[in-house]
């Protein structure tokens, strides 16, 4: 079966002189689950943009697989727009991806549930609390039902029931077929939830695999990902 995304990039950057990143390559599988993980700076947001082709220097290819070749992308940063309430947004992001009416009411009537947002569907996100415009940018984001979830840092913000609520909604897209890249500090809940992980350090991609993979490599036959991630980050050149 083929890939749902196949990421070869030689090089990718900001300027033609300075390369962000190099040297990355791997696939997403369907119903795959991949924490891309690394210190700040490593290149983590920046291969996702490079991913998305927001990066003016790009040396590589990005192929696109699934169905539809349907993405969502969910930013570590919450986006809004001023003057539009919750439900406002999601009827826009309904009609950027031709949700029909039916379709759209009941799947952002679950969303906002799930999340707990539904007494403030009609509120201003800006006016929301971190927590709040999280879970906000993650129903949004999961309106599509993509082939592909593209996700920076989704735990920031987010209590331990919203963490909760999101992994439980994870596990039903990855059932459902659909591939997650996501990018993540939260090296405990990687080792319990992803497939395989993408470890980057000075944009370069320095191991990918699952946990017994990793931990194989390291010589820690019982090590945590935390433990792992130290030693290869210090054996690195």
């Amino acid at each position: 079966m083929a890939p749902l995304l196949e990421i070869h990039i030689n090089h990718a950057g900001y300027a033609s002189e300075k390369k962000a990143i190099r040297d990355i390559d791997f696939t997403l599988n369907k119903g795959e689950l991949a924490g891309l993980i690394g210190p700040n700076g490593a290149g983590k947001s920046t291969t996702i943009k490079a991913i998305l082709g927001l990066l003016p220097i790009m040396d590589g290819s990005v192929s696109f697989s699934g169905s539809d070749k349907r993405y969502a992308y969910i930013p570590e940063q919450p986006i809004f727009y001023d003057q539009l309430t919750l439900w406002e947004h999601l009827e826009l992001a309904a009609s950027a991806y031709n949700i029909n009416q039916i379709v759209f009411q009941e799947r952002s009537s679950r969303l906002l549930k799930l999340f707990r947002l539904d007494e403030v569907r009609h509120h201003l996100p800006d006016t929301f609390s971190k927590g709040m415009q999280q879970k906000a940018m993650l129903a949004i984001g999961f309106l599509l039902k993509a082939d592909i979830y593209i996700i920076d840092e989704p735990f920031m913000g987010l209590d331990p029931r919203a963490i909760r609520d999101f992994l439980i909604l994870l596990k039903q897209e990855r059932e459902r077929g659909a591939g997650v890249l996501m990018s993540t500090h939260a090296l405990d809940t990687a080792e319990r939830v992803c497939d395989s992980i993408l470890l980057m350090s000075e944009g370069r991609l320095l191991i990918r695999g699952n946990l017994s993979q990793i931990r194989e490599i390291c010589r820690l036959p019982e090590g945590s990902l935390l433990d792992c991630f130290n030693i290869i980050l210090e054996n690195s050149p």
